[in-house]
């Protein structure tokens, strides 16, 4: 392991709850190396030393980051300070080709900053019940749809299930697909006549890029038996490989 870029960056709104969540799957996954917490506020890290980016889950994405005209929904509660942190970090480790992980407001994110659009309120758009994608807490997780991965897609492969259950947290979801990115899991039952169906996953269409956006909460699902719990162990798994084969 080289010490030129030995530090895991993780992105959040709030330290000590990404502490408390996201920093064990890592270390559980097996990253021994420095881990920066940053937040809105602190000086942007220099990239040089950073073996990979984790986008961590939070509040909502500000439209104008993907239409000018598009009104803020009632129900979305923006994070501007997030938005205008993240946007160029994530530009910055895409062009260095960083390992990129996005998890929820992550995996939104992602897609904004590399020029997709999102869909502002689950219900309004796809006329489905306000708590379909609403339920449980990081402590509990409470696993109530399935997602189903594109069969051929690099995430398919890394988590060695097609279809399996998870937790969901989110009133937003991915809309356009940013260039660079694809589609490569859906929940099957939420579903737009135009739009098609809700995009839970994305990766990046250049097999040479580590980057995967993923629309549950991996973080709260490591430590399940079954499907769930072993797609989420071997996604942080990947991403901890692919920070130490970036360091070699």
């Amino acid at each position: 392991m080289s010490s030129g870029n030995s530090n895991l960056l993780v992105s959040c709104k709030n330290k000590s709850g990404a502490e408390k969540h996201y920093v064990p799957a890592l270390k559980a996954a097996g990253w021994t190396g420095p881990i920066l917490l940053v937040a809105p506020g602190d000086p942007v890290p220099d990239l040089a030393e950073v073996a990979g980016l984790l986008l961590t889950g939070g509040d909502d994405i500000h439209p104008r980051h993907w239409d000018e005209a598009e009104a803020i929904h009632p129900k979305a509660d923006v994070d501007d300070g997030r938005d205008a942190f993240e946007i160029p970090l994530i530009r910055a480790a895409w062009e260095r080709q960083l390992p990129i992980l996005g998890i929820c407001r992550g995996e939104q994110i992602l897609n904004v900053a590399l020029g997709g659009s999102m869909v502002q309120d689950i219900p309004d758009h796809y006329g489905c019940e306000p708590t379909r994608h609403q339920h449980g807490t990081p402590e509990i997780p409470d696993m109530r749809h399935r997602v189903q991965l594109a069969p051929g897609s690099r995430l398919r492969a890394l988590l060695g299930e097609d279809v399996f259950l998870v937790n969901s947290r989110h009133h937003q979801a991915v809309k356009r697909v940013a260039p660079g990115l694809a589609a490569v899991g859906w929940h099957l039952d939420t579903v737009h006549p135009v739009t098609g169906p809700l995009i839970e996953a994305v990766e990046a269409t250049d097999p040479a890029r580590w980057v995967f956006g993923v629309q549950w909460h991996p973080e709260n699902l490591v430590n399940l038996k079954g499907p769930a719990g072993d797609a989420a162990r071997d996604l942080f798994a990947a991403f901890v490989q692919s920070l130490k084969q970036g360091q070699d």
